[in-house]
């Protein structure tokens, strides 16, 4: 039997089925129709190519919204979630007379340091007692303090921008740069001090950028970045103009699949990333994989350190070794590190490091032509304070290696404490394998925004996780102190068996936010939730306002 195929058979259905369609129709109608349909065809397709990044989803939902009755469900939907967030965050400030506007007379200093006080005490979480997630890394130091607010007070209104003029500003910062590439393993010091990990990573982002368009010709650049990566990669694309591919995790490890990520690669990508670690669950990506990949395809491999930045290189030393992370690693070409957590100075700063100066140069800007003069800048500000790389510069020469391998033997070992302690509590587990100073808990039994939002009555300050859903503690040396980590614990078994026995209820107040946030399709309906905050944040009450303050 022959089994060839025939394709003038094959199509004769089709041809049929085609003729009986221009049946009894006359010559210009059947061209007016193929020429509607190849023009709808082609308009379709170009409306479409318009929302590309965004996929069809964000536009559905756009138009959707425009509908009178959708529109005014999610308005009333909207105005009670927004009343809520303002509610909570004006909880406490009820009697506060809030100022308007600048005082006829001036105030006297000792005025304006018992206003600054009771502004502090505003704050309900006890952060010097170890209450609070991250925010504040250097414990509980007066000497440290005192020694900031000196340095501070002597080079406050020094500035960077003016290295002729304060050249003892300019050698700190080459100073910085220089001890902390020795920490990386940098061959070179190549790098900048900048006002904290999101600057950082904004101008890695419009170094490759600027790299692949000059030395690559890549006109519509793409970076591939972990799910996990830092927020600011985000910041800096939308900024920048740079597509993200964002690549899934390894469910059981939290870490960047790196096969996945190698898939995603085209002609057009400028840089790769990994974490070390993630902020989220603490975990460490794959960075010689990373980098195996990048060098394979000639593509620079950025490390966000910036969270675990200072203490990634004394981990060896106190007892807690890792997998290769730094610049002995070939392919990694830039790292990002702040030195306003673990390094315990004040906030902001942090340090860019790069392996090779070409890569660096495109991290500048410079103005040739302009009427002022030659104007060129390493980073995104122009005028900063040399207060802030006088105090990094003598944060570190204040602790030294000895001390801060010291601190990260304790807040490792605290973390390790807590996280066996942990997973002998039923009903929650520790999300993914952390490495450094976080843990991440999740529930397969209940809503975990219950357990955080009890914690949070009980005076904990925690940071809430989605995606999966979660909360994490972030480790600082304030964690370190007698009975703080044990208190944690007690608290947390404590609510969790309390949560236990009705394990169906769901979370209510602000911590639900979360929870629906994950459920609702239109993802432009939390941004406009978190606009709302954003817009609470730097509301006041009208009704507590005071003009002309007194002088004080």
């Amino acid at each position: 039997m022959s089994t060839s195929f025939n394709f003038t058979e094959s199509v004769e259905p089709m041809k049929k089925y085609v003729n009986a369609l221009c049946d009894g129709r006359e010559p210009w109608e059947i061209i007016a129709i193929t020429l509607f349909t190849t023009c709808f065809i082609f308009l379709f397709n170009r409306f479409m190519l318009n929302f590309f990044d965004e996929g069809f989803m964000p536009v559905l939902w756009y138009y959707l919204r425009k509908m009178p009755y959708v529109k005014q469900t999610v308005q009333k939907r909207l105005k009670s979630t927004t009343d809520m967030i303002e509610k909570e965050l004006h909880k406490g400030l009820e009697n506060k007379v809030f100022l308007k506007t600048l005082p006829r007379s001036s105030w006297k200093s000792d005025g304006i340091l018992k206003e600054i006080d009771k502004y502090l005490s505003y704050g309900k979480y006890s952060w010097k007692d170890g209450y609070v997630s991250g925010a504040v890394y250097s414990g509980n130091n007066e000497e440290l303090y005192d020694l900031m607010q000196h340095v501070y007070r002597k080079t406050a209104y020094t500035n960077p921008l003016h290295p002729d003029v304060f050249p003892g500003i300019r050698i700190m910062e080459a100073e910085i740069i220089q001890m902390v590439a020795e920490l990386y393993n940098a061959k070179e010091a190549i790098g900048a001090v900048t006002s904290g990990g999101t600057e950082s990573i904004f101008l890695v982002c419009k170094a490759y950028r600027d790299y692949a368009k000059f030395e690559r010709g890549i006109k519509k650049p793409n970076m591939v970045i972990p799910v996990t990566a830092h927020a600011a990669f985000e910041k800096a694309a939308q900024m920048l103009k740079i597509k993200v591919k964002q690549i899934h995790l390894d469910p059981q490890s939290m870490k960047v699949n790196v096969n996945a990520m190698k898939n995603a690669i085209d002609g057009n990508t400028c840089m790769l990333v990994g974490s070390a670690p993630n902020f989220p669950h603490g975990c460490i990506d794959n960075i010689e994989k990373i980098a195996m990949v990048g060098s394979k395809y000639n593509i620079p491999v950025h490390v966000d350190a910036c969270l675990g930045g200072f203490l990634l290189p004394f981990m060896k030393q106190a007892g807690f070794p890792l997998a290769p992370f730094d610049f002995t690693v070939k392919g990694v070409t830039s790292i990002s590190l702040d030195t306003h957590k673990y390094a315990f100075a004040p906030k902001g700063t942090s340090v860019l490091l790069y392996r090779d100066k070409k890569h660096r140069h495109y991290q500048f800007s410079v103005q040739t032509d302009w009427p002022g003069g030659i104007y060129g800048t390493p980073n995104l500000s122009g005028s900063r304070s040399g207060g802030l790389v006088a105090t990094c510069w003598a944060s570190l020469l204040y602790h030294g290696e000895d001390a801060y391998v010291e601190a990260t033997k304790k807040i490792i070992s605290v973390t390790k404490y807590v996280e066996k302690r942990l997973r002998e509590i039923d009903g929650i587990f520790i999300i993914g394998k952390p490495e450094v100073s976080v843990l991440s808990l999740g529930s397969k039994i209940f809503d975990i925004y219950r357990l955080s939002s009890a914690l949070t009555e009980m005076g904990w300050n925690l940071n809430i996780l989605q995606f999966p859903p979660g909360f994490h503690i972030c480790f600082t040396l304030q964690h370190t102190y007698a009975g703080v980590a044990d208190k944690f614990l007690a608290d947390v078994k404590k609510c969790t068996v309390e949560i236990l026995k009705d394990p169906v209820s769901k979370t209510t107040g602000t911590a639900a936010i979360y929870g629906m946030a994950q459920q609702i399709p239109d993802r432009s309906l939390v941004s406009e939730i978190v606009w709302a905050y954003l817009d609470a944040v730097y509301s006041i009450k009208e009704e507590h306002t005071e003009e002309n303050g007194a002088a004080k």
